[in-house]
């Protein structure tokens, strides 16, 4: 009924922990996935030993490709009505699948999302009160506009379970960072309904070093994605252009606050940002939808990029 696909890269420390917790899952009609991407480290050695043990564990070892190639890899063997993904170095409760569907089942979704813990190395989940987790539906506009206005839905592919035939003619985008916020958008589309359990059930671990943790170039790749997810709403939905507009916004402040000040080779993107900004502060300030922490950085916006840098950087 359900294929969990985990892309795996260099987590032995994590990946015990992470896999335990799907073989633990109160919800049992299920294939797991391991996707080995090229580990250096003992991670592919950990994948074989779970599978021998497990007839429903499947272990693909590849070349490293990055997290959509593993993704995608796991997606072409998949054989479930469903699907979810799990970051090999995160985890998840032992009721996330059984709840879940029972809210697709009840709700007629074809995605159903819950919230989330962030956790650092050391720390415990806090405990989840099921029994008084609520339930909310999205339209598919409103969960269009919730994911980019930033509200109660994220752009994540992961804490959440898909209907697998979304993805019949969709693969995540290969070689870049943000590939979730890539695929949100056409994965939406297609949908009538998305619901939200408000049970923080995923288990989402900060690791240093981790990809998003680390300033690169390759954190540019935000704003090239949002560049062209304007251009594709301008033409097919417009009615979308605001909430993205909204989102890539934030993405300029936030790449502000994350650059080197003084760091040449990153005065391109500084003056990529601020072009943007000043090119849509005046009508995002004026949007209802915009959330406030981004209107407050508008405002400080008027006072110059060096002014807003400065500020945004005390925080």
């Amino acid at each position: 009924m359900l294929s969990v696909i985990i892309p795996i890269y260099n987590v032995q420390d994590y990946l015990a922990r992470c896999i335990d917790s799907v073989l633990a899952q109160t919800y049992t009609d299920l294939e797991i996935i391991l996707v080995d991407d090229g580990s250096l480290d003992t991670s592919g050695d950990i994948c074989d030993e779970y599978d021998i043990d497990h007839r429903n564990i499947r272990v693909i070892h590849k070349v490293n490709g990055g997290l959509s190639d593993a993704r995608n890899a796991g997606l072409e063997v998949a054989q479930g009505k469903y699907v979810t993904f799990i970051d090999g170095d995160d985890y998840v409760h032992p009721r996330f699948v059984e709840e879940l569907m029972r809210t697709i089942e009840q709700t007629s979704a074809q995605i159903a999302a819950c919230t989330w813990q962030e956790l650092k190395d050391g720390d415990t989940p806090h405990e989840v009160n099921l029994e008084k987790a609520s339930c909310k539906i999205f339209s598919q506009e409103e969960a269009i506009n919730t994911v980019f206005y930033q509200g109660e839905l994220n752009h994540s592919a992961c804490s959440r379970i898909f209907e697998k035939q979304l993805f019949d003619d969709l693969r995540f985008t290969e070689g870049v960072l943000y590939e979730d916020l890539a695929i949100i958008y056409p994965l939406l589309r297609k949908v009538e309904k998305v619901a939200l359990l408000k049970a923080p059930m995923y288990y989402y671990m900060h690791r240093t070093g981790s990809i998003l943790t680390t300033m690169s170039l390759r954190r540019t790749h935000v704003l090239d994605h949002l560049e062209e997810l304007e251009q594709q709403v301008s033409s097919e939905d417009p009615q979308y252009l605001p909430a993205v507009r909204s989102r890539h916004l934030s993405a300029c402040f936030n790449m502000l606050r994350l650059m080197p000040a003084r760091d040449p080779k990153w005065q391109p993107t500084k003056q990529r940002v601020w072009d943007y900004i000043k090119k849509m502060r005046s009508s995002c300030i004026k949007d209802r939808n915009v959330r406030f922490k981004n209107k407050i950085a508008i405002l400080l916006s008027y006072f110059g990029v060096n002014a807003l840098t400065f500020i945004i950087n005390k925080k």
